[in-house]
């Protein structure tokens, strides 16, 4: 059976703690899409592992990880990444990770020319990580693309890449600071390293669900960052949601057995676009230091502000969630009032919206409605039973429930693996 672990919010939700628990029982375990501009932390025996590209499962020996159809593979980062657990002490890693052939291939060019377009939108930029991300999914729809498995045709390849650099050199002139020979010749030492990696995912994931084993499928980015539902334009260029899943792995739907939706006890967001929630004052402030509020990735710090339901309720809509995972409750420990976003107020009418409207210039105009909440003001970090939560934190966790009607099914109490709660 099938467990997907989605981003509920704008990513950073703290997915990798629940992958890595999940994965131990795992055989496979998968992501859809994105590329190697995700970025999560596990802690496991002690040790910190950063994922950005691999899948977190790497973790567990037992478990096979696949790349998907849906993912951008950069394949420098794919061997850097690779070499950097095996040095963490993860021996088995080459062993248990596979790339699907019709996954599209993230180029250096497509870094360069992301920045070069970022540049040009100026006081709109978008905020990409500049990893070449939305350049990689354009020439995916534009299919001008080139495709793993089409590394291994060289002629094919050289011939697809120098038509990519010409098409952008005529557009970006001497601003764009590439030498396509130099990314060909990398390719021919790829060529021969990256063979035993490659698969038809399609097969595979048939194959595999067929059997009936424990797949499990983590997310990247997160609902409010879909090319569709998302916060568009500033949003990332891959379907993040449910949607993306099936079609970036070839899910069979019926044999879903969870839709877990990972969300923060607050809210964050990186880069640029709508946050309603956002503080700016000192409970912001306190929030990302507390939480140590930071990309993986980049290194970028995150804004930070309060738990916004409606945009949990929203994307639930999109995700259709059997459970929520509510992670880093005990950032919250030592605030005497906690708030919560449940409404916008129309600005016109004074009507609350509980919904989350697609015009972006509208919702901006709205104010927020909160419902505070008694902060418990104790610790909670490593708390592992329910009970034993303040009766505040208890009584915050219900409303997100009976608000979202969704159940809390984790609750994450701390950076560790067993800094958990299971309901």
């Amino acid at each position: 059976m099938t467990t997907i672990i989605l981003g509920s919010q704008w990513g950073d939700e703290g997915k990798g703690k629940l992958s890595d628990i999940l994965c131990q029982k795992a055989r496979v375990c998968a992501r859809a899409a994105g590329g190697h501009n995700a970025g999560h932390s596990v802690i496991a025996n002690g040790v910190s592992y950063d994922f950005h590209l691999l899948p977190s499962g790497l973790v567990n020996p037992q478990c096979t990880n696949l790349i998907g159809s849906g993912v951008v593979f950069n394949v420098e980062a794919f061997f850097k990444e690779l070499a950097a657990l095996e040095a963490k002490g993860l021996s088995h890693v080459r062993k248990n990770i596979l790339v699907s052939d019709r996954a599209q291939v993230n180029l250096e060019l497509h870094a360069r020319v992301d920045g070069l377009e970022e540049k040009e939108l100026a006081g709109n930029k978008i905020g990409t990580t500049g990893r070449g991300i939305g350049p990689s999914y354009a020439n995916k729809a534009a299919r001008n693309g080139i495709r793993v498995h089409e590394i291994f045709d060289q002629e094919t390849f050289e011939r697809k890449l120098r038509r990519l650099a010409e098409g952008y050199k005529k557009r970006f002139g001497d601003l764009l600071e590439y030498d396509v020979e130099e990314e060909i010749a990398r390719f021919r030492e790829y060529r021969g390293m990256l063979g035993e990696y490659v698969v038809d995912a399609v097969n595979y994931m048939h194959a595999a669900q067929a059997k009936g084993v424990d797949i499990l499928i983590e997310g990247a980015n997160a609902l409010m960052l879909d090319i569709d539902y998302g916060t568009y334009p500033f949003v990332t260029s891959s379907n993040t949601g449910l949607g993306g899943i099936i079609t970036g792995l070839a899910v069979n739907p019926r044999g879903i057995k969870e839709i877990i939706g990972v969300a923060k006890a607050y809210t964050t967001r990186v880069g640029e676009g709508i946050f309603k929630s956002e503080d700016l004052g000192e409970a912001g402030k306190k929030l990302q230091e507390i939480g140590r509020e930071w990309g993986v990735s980049t290194g970028r710090k995150r804004r930070c502000g309060w738990l916004d339901l409606v945009v949990l309720k929203y994307s639930a809509s999109v995700n259709y969630y059997t459970s929520w995972n509510l992670t880093k409750l005990d950032v919250l420990d030592t605030f005497p009032t906690i708030k919560v976003a449940v409404a916008y107020k129309d600005p016109d009418t004074g009507e609350e919206l509980d919904y989350f409207p697609a015009d972006l210039g509208y919702l901006e105009r709205c104010e927020v409605v909160y419902k505070e909440f008694e902060g418990w003001q104790t610790k909670t970090t490593s708390v592992r039973k329910f009970e034993d939560l303040p009766r505040q934190a208890q009584s915050y966790v219900n409303f997100i429930e009976e608000y979202t009607g969704i159940p809390v099914k984790w609750i994450g109490t701390g950076p560790a693996r067993d800094d958990m709660i299971y309901r």
